[in-house]
């Protein structure tokens, strides 16, 4: 029962953060507002790269597991937005390295959410954050419109929360975060 309430207090907060969100749109006073960087590309966006996708399914699923997992998405969701404002001072020769670190929180994550293991919350949460980050750093740069990221944030937000709800039954959970870790493994082999 408690479980149940973290998860709608989770997808409340979520709500709100995607609300929130939608009412920040940008003036359109300056250029690059054009068809590529509004609100539908931003919704978009997240559901076309094969990593960051699995990387959102991993924190819903993972979260689902943890005491107090409902706060993982709300931080990994502030934590993207921080890394994505923070993309700009992010060298070009760290780009192949970024890459990579991704496709290794696909494969953390994932594990992570395979594995079911209880960890305190704390430790959770920084890790949740970390992935984030990285994610918000590798995004940020395809995202220079407002409306486009508050569209990103929306979306990852309805991915993770679809991530927490979907598949109660937990060997079943398991079975498909281990297949996300599985796939983490094979973007990171990919890229090395």
């Amino acid at each position: 029962m408690k479980n149940r309430k973290n998860v709608k207090k989770a997808l409340r907060l979520a709500a709100a953060a995607a609300v929130s969100g939608l009412t920040a749109l940008p003036a359109l006073a300056h250029p690059g507002h054009g068809g590529d960087s509004g609100m539908l590309a931003g919704l978009l966006h997240p559901l076309t790269g094969l990593d960051h996708l699995l990387a959102l399914l991993a924190v819903g699923l993972w979260a689902r597991s943890q005491r107090h997992g409902a706060v993982m998405p709300p931080v990994f969701l502030v934590l993207m937005a921080l890394g994505a404002s923070s993309a700009g001072l992010l060298q070009d020769g760290l780009l192949p390295a970024l890459e990579a670190s991704i496709a290794a929180t696909v494969l953390l994550l994932g594990a992570l959410a395979a594995s079911a293991l209880r960890m305190p919350p704390q430790l959770a949460v920084i890790l949740a954050g970390a992935c984030g980050f990285l994610h918000g750093m590798a995004h940020g740069r395809e995202l220079a419109g407002m409306g486009s990221g508050a569209g990103f944030l929306l979306a990852s937000a309805l991915v993770m929360g679809l991530g927490m709800i979907v598949q109660p039954d937990p060997r079943r959970r398991r079975m498909a975060s281990a297949a996300i870790g599985a796939a983490g493994l094979c973007l990171l082999a990919g890229l090395v």
